[in-house]
């Protein structure tokens, strides 16, 4: 992005902050007790003051007018704020014109101004400055009518003039009138919001609807670096205000609850949550993203999850937040709440990044990487991920008393160490099985061993949850919420994790009886078969044979059927069946009756029945076929894989 790019991208943000800060100010202004205020002091006879009304009018004015700068263009925003600059250059004009009138008048002296040093000294300084203030003016405006800025020299004018000081203050009052009826013309003349801008968002809501003006709208002003640029504003002045009327130094205890208060002062109103929201959401993806470098480096950015965005957080905070109500609370309780919150919060956070570091972990225990520093990288996120989560829930057992809504909180982080717990035993025995420079034989059941633990123990935490709540439900107070949390809980975490754990359970029993239900291979057929396992490649010592001839690994084939119940080879189906009607001729392999060659068998055999045995030749080369006809080798093992689909 070159470097006008990025300024405008930064113009284009920053110019639009004040107009949120307005509605943020607008929404939190009471215009009732506002002038009830008033009517008890002094100014309740000003006549500014006597129409409510008029000033609940301009209250409404001020949000459209706030929306309206909002959603202006960019180039029309940059020109709106050089006409305000324009604007308060003439108010500090006439500020310095104001000044040098009283300070005449204060003096007394109607003589010239040449001849008395002090008055010189005031025409002089009060002259430069309008001459400053016109200069900027009309480079602000990029108009060589330098004159159109110079009412409030009048005056200076008149001074000169030796005008008397009396006739001087009605020159002041004019030039003041003059400006403002100046700004007033040139307001009605060159119009803010320009016709054809509005015109074009009918023809767009028109004809593409109101989402495509929104995707527009939401492309265009950025809300969300926006809400978020505004927010760590508001945010940034809170601290400020709170250290620059403090002289003591605070201790640690104290920065936390300042930090919780300073956030729950800067989420009263709705503009504000939502900045803070998308703050939320950008620390979020900050974190995931720092952990995906940290564990992959720069090939993390190639291949992008597009589900780590930190929106998740985001969207989380802001339903927890409207559904507690957490703008109409008063601060010290919107601040515990907000701890609870922001809890919930970090802990989706991590399960997010032990989503990011599990396949990675495994993939490295699995794939035998060499390299040390990968291994220290996952290793250590995951004891992180591990300790951490326990560490909150151990905290945040501390500060709160224990009840159903604090139980499923914490709950989050067990259920994230215990995941941990489960990947770095699958890792160690991954690293067991590469220092063994062998393959173990049952490290299919260990790790179904080691998943069913944790699983196991998550929704025995599960129960734990659901029991304590129904306790708390039926000798405690009920409420239709909380009902509602209990079946919500009791459906997800603990009906569909008890179903999916008895049906793994049983396709592995399904499996294990289908393996228990073939042959097993003997010498001779392995000896004769004299080929590689089609599903790992590796020499077999032993073996079982399905119901379509195929020589196979039980462990191998055992994993296959837990996926699907069809022979990797020829996709048929394998169906359990008693040993004794499965077992092939025992003098020929099996692996060489491929359906093709038993059929072949077949005709031939029933032509040697339907022909007089005279010769005994074709019967030898019929007998010769099918003692050592086709052997599936290692390449037409593989060419099946390939054709099927299949890999390793």
């Amino acid at each position: 992005m070159a470097v006008k790019d990025r300024v405008e991208a930064v113009l284009n943000v920053g110019l639009r902050v004040p107009s949120i800060m307005l509605l943020d100010v607008l929404y939190r202004w009471d215009v009732s007790s506002f002038f009830q205020k008033i009517q008890r002091s002094s100014l309740s006879n000003n006549p500014l003051f006597q129409y409510k009304y008029l000033a609940l009018y301009l209250h409404y004015v001020g949000y459209i007018l706030s929306l309206v700068l909002l959603t202006l263009p960019r180039q029309h925003l940059v020109k709106l704020y050089l006409y305000v600059l324009t604007a308060l250059l003439l108010f500090a004009g006439h500020q310095v014109s104001r000044d040098y009138v009283r300070s005449e008048l204060e003096s007394g002296y109607e003589g010239p101004v040449y001849l008395e040093p002090l008055s010189m000294n005031r025409f002089t300084t009060a002259l430069i400055g309008q001459l400053v203030v016109c200069t900027l003016c009309s480079c602000v405006m990029q108009t060589k009518r330098i004159w159109l800025f110079s009412a409030h020299l009048l005056p200076l004018v008149a001074r000169l003039c030796l005008v008397p000081l009396e006739t001087i203050v009605f020159i002041n009052r004019f030039s003041m009138i003059f400006t403002g009826l100046e700004v007033i013309y040139f307001l009605a003349s060159n119009l803010l919001v320009r016709n054809y801008y509005y015109g074009l968002i009918l023809y767009v809501v028109e004809v593409y609807g109101l989402l495509a003006l929104g995707m527009s709208l939401w492309n265009q002003l950025v809300l969300p670096v926006l809400f978020m640029c505004f927010w760590l504003l508001l945010f940034a002045l809170q601290i400020y205000s709170y250290f620059s009327t403090r002289d003591q130094p605070t201790s640690r205890e104290r920065l936390l609850f300042l930090f919780l208060t300073s956030i729950a002062e800067c989420c009263s109103t709705p503009y504000s949550l939502l900045g803070l929201v998308f703050t939320v959401s950008f620390i979020a993806l900050g974190v995931l993203t720092l952990c995906k470098f940290y564990l992959q480096g720069y090939r993390a950015f190639m291949n992008d999850n597009t589900m780590h965005r930190g929106m998740t957080e985001g969207i989380t905070l802001l339903i927890l937040a409207v559904q507690t109500g957490l703008i109409e609370l008063q601060v010290i309780h919107r601040a515990f709440l907000l701890s609870i919150i922001l809890f919930i919060v970090v802990a989706s956070i991590l399960q997010s990044m032990l989503e990011i570091a599990d396949p990675i972990v495994l993939a490295l225990g699995a794939s035998r990487d060499k390299s040390l520093w990968k291994h220290f990288r996952a290793v250590s996120l995951c004891l992180f991920l591990l300790i951490f989560p326990a560490y909150m829930a151990y905290m945040i057992c501390q500060f709160f008393h224990m009840d159903f809504w604090l139980l499923i909180i914490i709950s989050s982080s067990i259920l994230t160490s215990l995941q941990v717990l489960g990947t770095l035993l699958i890792y160690v025995l991954f690293m067991v099985e590469e220092f063994r420079k062998a393959p173990v034989e049952n490290m299919d059941e260990v790790i179904y061993c080691v998943n069913g633990t944790y699983r196991l123990l998550e929704f025995l935490v599960a129960v734990c949850v659901v029991c304590y709540g129904v306790s708390e439900t039926v000798f405690g107070e009920w409420s239709v919420m909380g009902s509602t949390i209990i079946l919500v809980h009791s459906y997800y975490n603990v009906w569909l994790r008890a179903q999916l754990g008895w049906q793994s359970f049983l396709l592995r029993r399904d499996a294990v009886n289908k393996i228990k239900s073939l042959p097993a291979a003997s010498s001779t057929q392995l000896e004769q078969y004299n080929d590689i396992c089609a599903i790992c490649y590796q020499d077999m010592n032993s073996a079982v044979i399905t119901p379509c001839s195929h020589f196979f690994h039980a462990g191998c084939l055992k994993k296959w059927l837990y996926v699907q119940e069809t022979c990797p080879l020829c996709h048929s189906q394998l169906k359990s069946q008693s040993p004794a009607t499965s077992v092939p001729n025992q003098d020929t392999p099996a692996a060489n009756q491929s359906p093709a060659g038993q059929e072949d068998a077949t005709a031939n055999k029933k032509q040697d029945d339907d022909t007089p045995p005279d010769d005994g030749k074709e019967e030898e080369s019929v007998q010769q076929e099918g003692d050592n006809g086709p052997v599936m080798s290692c390449y037409s093992v593989n060419k099946s894989m390939g054709s099927h689909g299949i890999t390793h």
